[in-house]
């Protein structure tokens, strides 16, 4: 229901989604109070440790939703979506007037749009991650699992179970985290990413992980248990060793970069097996697997913040500059992709970059929300 709730607040929520809220407000008071706090902690953006009573609203917002919910259904509801984020941003403004902190129209909207990170355990209940929080991970059943540590969730590794339980943790584009498995395994992950992980090891079972995005391990070694990654169409693995996993359902290639050690990738299709050694990159290419050498430096540059780009196309470029700046890039000058550029960013924002790359070859852009439209340059 969070998720289900935050979608509602974005205004991404499906006509479905719209009645499954409704009727689980009705069902019990409590839900009113988490669906008020809701409000409070996506909107009043951590600037105050003060509240602000918003039961008033929250009474007249939910009568709203009640009366209307009979034509949620029909032509007219992007309205009603429209009525809700209005009166929530309204709400939002109103608490942050009080507390006399300003910030401009388009900084405000960037924070009222950002996702959050996610922890999705086995059962599918979900937990919000707040980067800045200090708290403790426990189950379905209470036990504690884990602490985050601001950034970071480290998992405890105490728990003695027999079989394999799994969470799954999202991480947004615009943002990146940390994760410390049960066995030491330290994993950084990049923008755009989720990883489905085992709360505990097993004791006689291969340490396997899931891998949708990009991740950098640093894997501990033990080699009763050897380490799995398993992406979409390749598996790493690895007794003990770093390398760093890219499998981003939206780019061309999956590839695995070698810093430290030893692994063996292999395919889903053709179960190929190749060895990398420190400084190689394997990746498919016609259905087969290739190994060439690499600069490793461009390939774990984000794990410091730094966006790294030797000889890379501006059309592979896009789609890591949308997960590193959580923007939508639109690129109707299609000239533009076949241009070549090496660059280093570290603390430059996207208007900034793009500048950059305009000395490259002139272009046109707007950025609108968060959109970016790309055009080409007017003729003189």
């Amino acid at each position: 229901m969070e998720v289900l709730i935050l979608k509602f607040i974005n205004n991404e929520a499906s006509p479905e989604d719209i009645i499954a809220i409704s009727n689980w407000l009705d069902q019990d008071v409590n839900h009113q109070k988490v669906f008020n706090d809701l409000i409070k902690t996506n909107y009043t953006v951590n600037c105050s440790q003060k509240t602000f009573n918003t039961d008033a609203a929250k009474k007249q917002f939910l009568q709203k939703i009640k009366e209307e919910k009979s034509v949620f259904f029909k032509a007219r509801i992007r309205s009603y979506f429209k009525y809700a984020a209005i009166f929530i941003v309204f709400l939002s403004a109103f608490y942050l007037f009080k507390i006399n902190i300003f910030f401009k129209a388009t900084d405000t909207q960037a924070i009222l749009r950002e996702e959050s990170i996610t922890l999705q355990s086995e059962n599918g209940s979900i937990q919000i991650i707040n980067p800045i929080n200090t708290q403790i991970i426990t189950d379905n059943q209470g036990k504690v699992i884990g602490s985050q540590h601001k950034n970071k969730i480290v998992y405890a590794g105490e728990l003695n179970l027999e079989k394999l339980v799994y969470n799954t943790i999202s991480v947004p584009n615009g943002k990146r985290f940390e994760l410390i498995l049960s066995d030491g395994t330290s994993i950084q992950l990049n923008s755009g990413t989720s990883l489905k992980f085992p709360v505990n090891f097993v004791k006689g079972e291969i340490r396997q992980v899931f891998l949708n995005g990009e991740a950098y391990f640093d894997v501990t070694k033990d080699p009763r248990h050897p380490f799995l990654v398993s992406s979409s169409d390749m598996n790493v693995k690895v007794l003990g060793t770093k390398f760093n996993v890219t499998s981003y359902k939206n780019d061309a290639k999956t590839y695995t970069v070698l810093v430290e050690g030893k692994v063996a990738a292999s395919d889903h299709l053709n179960h190929e097996e190749v060895i990398l050694k420190p400084s190689e990159r394997v990746y498919f290419e016609g259905k087969q697997l290739k190994v060439e050498p690499v600069n490793v430096r461009k390939y774990i540059a984000w794990i410091s913040g730094e966006l790294m780009f030797i000889d890379d196309s501006f059309a592979v470029i896009t789609n890591k500059l949308e997960r590193k700046y959580n923007v939508q890039i639109i690129n109707n000058y299609e000239d533009l992709n076949s241009i070549i550029i090496t660059a280093t960013f570290k603390n430059e924002n996207i208007d900034q970059v793009l500048k950059t790359f305009q000395t490259y070859k002139a272009f046109n852009y707007t950025i609108n929300n968060r959109v970016i439209t790309i055009t080409e340059p007017k003729k003189m």
